[in-house]
């Protein structure tokens, strides 16, 4: 039945990769503005009132994520190897700092990339520029401006796994590289201990337990991350011009759909990145209407502004470095057993932590 699925979506591509893109992020979108799903407040609640509920959510949705991505590579639908994630060219450096830079960014401009997207999609004009800027910093980052000081900086310090007969930065492999145990044997001693390990962590809390709409959140947002994955997946052709495998992400995506917009005669139909994004904001955009919510803002004032445009910059040049934000690298990213994917996640928390850390010493300071 599967063999016949990518039969069906290999002959219209383009077209299932839109409309299902589109209703990913449409779901993704409306999922976030319902529960709240936000991870700089999840690190925030942490912080300010000792809650850890919407950070046991995205520690569910990374845990769903991974168990979902398992099935769609155990099914034979999509071979995760093929992914930016698991490249042999392991930037540890880059994980490290784009992670530090991401989260310390996106508590400038008051949440994610993710966030701010859906945030948008509810009439918030701020969040708006927020993403348009973040998406001209990681194109800038990509191959603009910074792209050359990006490379020299991180281009040494890259390590090609390669070179120790590694294929990819899995955690599986990197296990069975280090043990002489078989890659299949590693690969389901790292799946149980973090899904046990992750499972185990998130259920003990009974505040958690009790609270429906944070296990909803985790599981929904973790299953959004899969169905990315599993459409990618049928709709992967190794031999097409641009194979693109790959799940839901905000940085670059950000500037793609710039660039789709104004560009839109030079191309085709939009990518995979362009009507997940798109989605993200219609979902954002329905959530609020129907909440009775909709309602436009801006910026407070001067100090607002600038604050929300250099967080901004900070996520855009620190996602393209760290090579997602907190949904691509710490749930889509993850998911696939990344190495890079992991070092990513704690630095943007590290980040976040620092940032939230250095504007209440500011606001201190301004008292």
């Amino acid at each position: 039945m599967l063999d016949a699925w990518k039969e069906t979506v290999l002959d219209s591509a383009g077209m299932y990769v839109g409309f299902g893109g589109l209703l990913i992020g449409i779901a993704f979108g409306f999922l976030v503005y319902r529960t709240n799903f936000c991870t700089m407040g999840a690190i925030s609640d942490i912080l300010s009132f000792g809650d850890y509920r919407r950070f046991r959510a995205w520690l569910l949705a990374i845990a769903t994520a991974i168990a979902g991505a398992a099935l769609v590579s155990w099914l034979g639908v999509a071979d995760l190897s093929a992914s930016i994630y698991l490249t042999p060219q392991f930037n540890w450096a880059g994980n490290i700092v784009g992670g530090l830079m991401f989260g310390f960014g996106m508590v400038f401009a008051g949440g994610c990339t993710s966030r701010n997207l859906v945030r948008a999609g509810a009439g918030d004009l701020r969040s708006l520029m927020v993403m348009v800027v973040v998406g001209l910093f990681g194109y800038m980052t990509i191959g603009g401006i910074i792209g050359p000081l990006r490379v020299k900086l991180f281009g040494p310090v890259t390590v090609d796994l390669g070179t120790h007969g590694m294929e990819t930065q899995s955690m599986a492999e990197m296990l069975s590289t280090a043990t002489g145990m078989t890659m299949a044997l590693a690969g389901q001693i790292v799946l149980a201990v973090l899904l046990v390990g992750l499972l185990g962590y998130i259920f003990m809390n009974k505040a958690f337990r009790s609270s429906p709409v944070h296990i909803i959140s985790g599981i929904g947002i973790g299953l959004c991350v899969v169905a990315g994955w599993f459409l990618t997946g049928l709709a992967f052709d190794e031999w097409a011009d641009n194979p693109t495998l790959t799940s839901l992400t905000y940085v670059r995506p950000a500037g793609d759909t710039l660039d789709y917009l104004t560009r839109f005669t030079a191309y085709g139909a939009p990518s995979f990145a362009v009507v997940t994004t798109a989605g993200a904001l219609l979902g954002g955009f329905i959530a609020s209407v129907m909440a009775g919510k909709f309602a436009v803002s801006t910026f407070a004032d001067g100090k607002d502004t600038v604050r929300n445009l250099f967080g901004a910059a900070m996520m855009g040049v620190g996602g393209v470095v760290a090579l997602g934000c907190t949904v691509g690298q710490g749930v889509t990213g993850v998911s696939t057993l990344a190495a890079g994917s992991v070092i990513a996640l704690v630095s943007i928390i590290l980040g976040g932590i620092i940032g939230m850390k250095y504007l209440e010493w500011r606001l201190m300071q301004d008292v």
